[in-house]
């Protein structure tokens, strides 16, 4: 028998070229998108111009990978409608600026974890966060595990699924915003950081950090201390103590 999460993610579940062009057609999100690796013929070219025009990432696999998918007859196509509906950040941040706010911003770079997501998401919101940005690739899957973990949180903040994290931070800045980097590759502690300024804080991933070309981009650095053996905190904790940072800093400047 499915569990309710099984079945939430096979409702989710688009395959066939024409399913897939209208559900593109008619505006719904694709999360991801998975397309046989050779596959050519008048509606996968059809496909590939929507695709393109939308800018929705998709990965070339093999057809065993699609048919593990689904039994069914996927027609070389196979993907996952979005839980949520992505925003860009050009749109959200003048509506944080217009309504007074002093913009906190959180961008993710290569979280991919579908748990660690969700757990994320919900203490961003429990903490004030005014949006969480993700590249279109290299990101985790929206689906019913992240919408369970974040209990809810991903229904109410924003949440921006962006092409180019490079251009978005340079965005960031010119925008006012001090973008703030956690990395272990600095001296500065994440608690020697003033969060009270419009912020955005990149958190990177367990295993390999934050993009170097993000950090070289990033005006400051902050390093969460480490006092055991353990080189590194969960990923999900870590973002945890750097927001519950600039919420103290901001409660106390009130």
């Amino acid at each position: 028998m499915q569990t309710k999460e099984q079945k939430q993610e096979n409702d989710s579940l688009i395959f066939g070229l024409r399913p897939m062009i209208e559900a593109l057609k008619s505006g719904k999100e694709i999360d991801r998108l998975f397309v046989q690796s050779g596959l050519k013929n008048e509606l996968f070219t059809e496909l590939m111009g929507l695709l393109k025009k939308n800018s929705i990432p998709f990965q070339y696999v093999p057809v065993e990978k699609l048919n593990r998918l689904t039994t069914k007859n996927h027609q070389g196509v196979v993907g996952y409608v979005s839980s949520v509906t992505y925003q860009k950040i050009q749109d959200v941040l003048p509506l944080i600026f217009e309504a007074g706010k002093v913009p906190l911003v959180l961008i993710l770079d290569r979280i991919t974890d579908v748990r660690n997501f969700g757990a994320i998401a919900r203490t961003a919101e429990c903490s004030g966060v005014d949006a969480i940005i993700i590249p279109s690739k290299g990101a985790a899957q929206i689906n019913a595990d992240a919408m369970k973990t974040s209990t809810g949180a991903l229904h109410t903040i924003p949440v921006c699924r962006e092409e180019n994290l490079k251009e978005v931070i340079d965005f960031l800045r010119e925008s006012g915003l001090q973008v703030i980097a956690c990395t272990e590759k600095t001296s500065e502690m994440y608690y020697q950081q003033d969060y009270t300024l419009p912020v955005a804080i990149i958190m990177g991933s367990e295993e390999n950090g934050v993009s170097p070309e993000y950090l070289k981009t990033a005006d400051a650095h902050a390093k969460i201390p480490l006092l055991g053996q353990i080189s590194s905190l969960n990923v999900s904790v870590a973002t945890g103590i750097v927001l519950y940072e600039a919420v103290k800093q901001r409660l106390l400047d009130k």
